[in-house]
């Protein structure tokens, strides 16, 4: 068991280096240009990732080795994730790259280690992917009372924080509390359709498909709702025109100029896109 859960979390260490490296991205850090980043580059991301690696076995080990509620697991794993973003913090000279990826990839890994405690099949399968995003949901289930209320008490509000106080808007959380519906209804069937032929192309089209539905809450911080909307509006518009591949990579390249100028980043997209790839090798089909 030691060496798939070695493997596990090698996959998901391999993920985030696929999701910065797939390029051109709207508005995000790739191998081309920072996009609407002024503080962050492709080695940057490079730094983060390796500094979060090494958490990741120990994430999935703890959710293996545990015996007791999921909302104590859920702690557990908090506990070593906020050692993990300490080390990426430092890594990146206080640069926050990957905060909303580390903690989405804490919960899973613990729910991955959680369910192979009696579920050892490998590939996975969709029911096992389904299994480990309900396990997700139990874990954190509670974090909305727990964590968003009596905000007002507090000194430092995360970007998450602040929205939920202005818009009521859940974030990461609430993505975790209710299984990943984005994740589990949204970009997974789309990628299980090109199954064993998935290749960087693909993953942007993935990326674009993701971003006319997501509720990226790191637009809304930027722009606001009416930015998440006209974004929504335009990758919608993208996506429907099925541009031949040349067509497709040109247009992304203008829509980088485009949300770089706007200052707009779908950086949600992006850590959905790499839980996305993640599930992909683990099933198999990437």
């Amino acid at each position: 068991m030691i060496s798939q859960l070695q493997h596990i979390a090698t996959l998901a260490q391999t993920a985030l280096i696929y999701e910065v490296a797939i390029s051109p991205k709207p508005g995000l850090v790739d191998r081309y240009t920072n996009g609407a980043h002024d503080d962050m580059d492709f080695f940057t991301f490079i730094k983060s990732i390796q500094a979060l690696s090494p958490y990741f076995y120990r994430y999935l080990e703890e959710g293996y080795l545990h015996n007791g509620s999921l909302k104590a697991l859920f702690e557990k794993e908090r506990t070593i994730g906020s050692v993990a973003e300490k080390a990426m913090l430092t890594a990146t000279d206080q640069i926050n790259t990957h905060k909303g990826a580390n903690f989405s990839f804490a919960v899973l890994l613990g729910a991955i280690g959680y369910h192979l405690k009696t579920n050892a099949s490998f590939p996975f399968t969709t029911q096992d992917t389904n299994a480990v995003l309900t396990i997700a949901s139990e874990m954190t289930s509670h974090l909305i009372d727990q964590d968003l209320t009596n905000l007002s008490e507090k000194n430092v509000l995360s970007n998450g924080e602040k929205l939920f106080i202005k818009k009521g808007i859940t974030g990461v959380r609430g993505e975790a509390a209710n299984g990943y519906p984005a994740l589990k209804n949204v970009l997974l069937p789309y990628m299980r359709k090109k199954a064993h032929s998935i290749d960087e192309l693909f993953l942007l089209r993935s990326l674009i498909f993701l971003m006319t539905q997501l509720e990226d809450t790191n637009i809304i911080h930027r722009g606001g709702v009416s930015a998440l909307e006209k974004i929504q509006e335009e990758t919608r518009q993208i996506h429907e025109q099925h541009l031949s591949s040349d067509q497709f990579i040109h247009k992304l390249k203008e829509y980088d100029l485009l949300l770089t100028e706007r200052h707009l980043s779908p950086g949600g997209a992006a850590d959905l896109l790499s839980l996305g790839i993640f599930f992909s090798m683990l099933e198999g089909i990437f």
